[in-house]
């Protein structure tokens, strides 16, 4: 054993080696030193376990192979792609929204170069962030006047911050919704230093709950559209025009946090209606607050929009410095938004609106694609291997979902491709959890006892790719 040892080959002899391949040439030498170390720890390892017992085992043709393998895996970025078969077009766990090819560029191209993001072409001198996107989003919701933050609960927490800090914000009880994470809007409310104010019941609130909540305290009525979940059966909320008639009543603000709002209708495509920001904003609300990376299609912001007169001071607000965007978010923002001003065009450009209003048809016809694509990659590893069948791949009816918070209770009928393995050592579930290491991982859903894909959220650049890493733990 302690010859075994001996024949072990150094680091800087391991390091000459692997630098002289090229291969390893993006990696910082320090971090490839790093995993170099790991790896001899592990031959160690293995040889006081008996696993390398010859001093053939110790030749670099014979080690070079598995510190290649060790060294693509260890070096592999941490934060990193990965295949989405699920089904959920608004993966909160998968990075959410997918960017518009031109939002993509946009941000790019604001990486790559000095940009005028604080800075007036028109005068040469300090300009504001948000003159970038703010007429847009009034273009297209309505509103007098609009912002951007970093996600949409900042959105909420400032907003309420400098509207009704240590002033009561009246909300229904039935609203008080927690929005992923833990996250709750009543910690939210707290830590503006608004008072919550609950009226209502669960399932029940009236107009007169909120009249009678109302003091010389009240600074505003805030209604959370609950988009993340439903509630069924003995059920009553106030509308937001009834609302707002309360408000003027009263001299109060109505402030409406949308959540997952959107600015597209889905009506046409077969989804119950969900109140748009065009028509939030133009049922009177005074702030209108929403995400960016959800239904949207954008990325991760918190969007404000509403009347002038209460934008503006949110904006000098200084909280808002912390929670600003950035310039890639505001590149990407911006693109995303022009789409908008042409409905079709963003359905078609947009991902998350092209995923979700896909067609039965379209589906079923990319499932079969997808499939034949499967085969033939399995039949060319079984080939090159000389064995038989290792899987089964068939069609079946399914359901995906939108995600991200957004209709909790309607699924988009679907067509998946379902993988069954045969023959082999692995079953279902150790399919997925294989899945789950290759390069990149590939992320689908177990259904009918069988691995399966949705071609809702794959593109068809990745079908290929599916193919090549099933093939790889499927190979006998």
């Amino acid at each position: 054993m302690s010859e075994l040892y001996r024949l072990l080959p150094s680091v800087d002899l391991i390091l000459q080696r692997v630098s002289e391949s090229g291969r390893y040439a993006h990696l910082p030498r320090p971090l490839l030193k790093d995993l170099v170390n790991v790896h001899l720890d592990q031959l160690r390892a293995d040889i006081r376990q008996q696993k390398l017992n010859t001093s053939e085992d110790m030749q670099w043709s014979a080690l070079e192979g598995p510190l290649h393998a060790f060294l693509d895996r260890a070096s592999r970025p941490h934060f990193r792609r990965v295949i989405n078969a699920t089904g959920v077009v608004v993966h909160t766990n998968l990075g959410r929204s997918l960017l518009a090819r031109q939002a993509v560029e946009a941000v790019t191209e604001a990486c790559a170069h000095y940009s005028n993001l604080e800075f007036s072409l028109d005068t040469g001198q300090r300009g504001s962030r948000y003159a970038h996107v703010e007429e847009l989003l009034c273009k297209l919701t309505g509103a007098e006047a609009g912002l951007v933050v970093n996600n949409n609960a900042a959105a909420v927490l400032l907003m309420l911050d400098t509207l009704a800090k240590g002033k009561e914000v009246v909300v229904s009880r039935g609203q008080l919704v927690e929005i992923g994470g833990s996250f709750r809007i009543p910690d939210v409310m707290a830590k503006s230093g608004a008072v919550l104010r609950e009226v209502g019941a669960t399932n029940r609130t009236h107009p007169h709950d909120y009249e009678r909540a109302i003091t010389p305290e009240t600074a505003a009525l805030l209604k959370v559209h609950t988009s993340n979940f439903r509630i069924i059966g003995f059920h009553k909320e106030v509308g937001l025009r009834e609302m707002v008639a309360l408000g003027e009543k009263h001299g109060l603000p109505v402030l409406e946090d949308l959540g997952s709002g959107n600015l597209f209708d889905f009506r046409p495509y077969g989804l119950d209606h969900e109140p748009t920001v065009q028509e939030t904003v133009a049922a009177g609300a005074a702030v209108v607050t929403f995400s960016g990376d959800k239904v949207l299609g954008g990325p991760q912001a918190g969007i404000i929009v509403g009347r002038k007169e209460y934008i503006d001071p949110i904006k000098k607000n200084p909280m808002n410095r912390a929670l600003r965007i950035d310039k890639m978010t505001l590149a990407a923002l911006e693109a995303t938004l022009r789409l908008y001003l042409d409905p079709e065009l963003a359905r078609r450009e947009i991902p998350t609106l092209r995923m979700i209003t896909a067609s039965d048809e379209e589906l079923r016809r990319q499932a079969s694609k997808l499939a034949r694509g499967l085969r033939r990659a399995l039949n060319g590893a079984l080939r090159g291997s000389g064995g038989s069948a290792n899987a089964e791949i068939t069609l079946l009816p399914g359901a995906s979902r939108v995600g991200g918070g957004a209709y909790p209770e309607r699924d988009l009928p679907t067509t998946l491709v379902a993988v069954r393995p045969l023959g082999t050592d692995i079953g279902v579930e150790a399919l997925r959890d294989t899945l789950l290491d290759t390069d990149p991982p590939l992320i689908g859903r177990i259904e009918h006892n069988a691995f399966c894909l949705d071609p809702r959220t794959l593109d068809e650049s990745e079908y290929v790719l599916a193919g090549k890493v099933l093939a790889k733990v499927l190979a006998p």
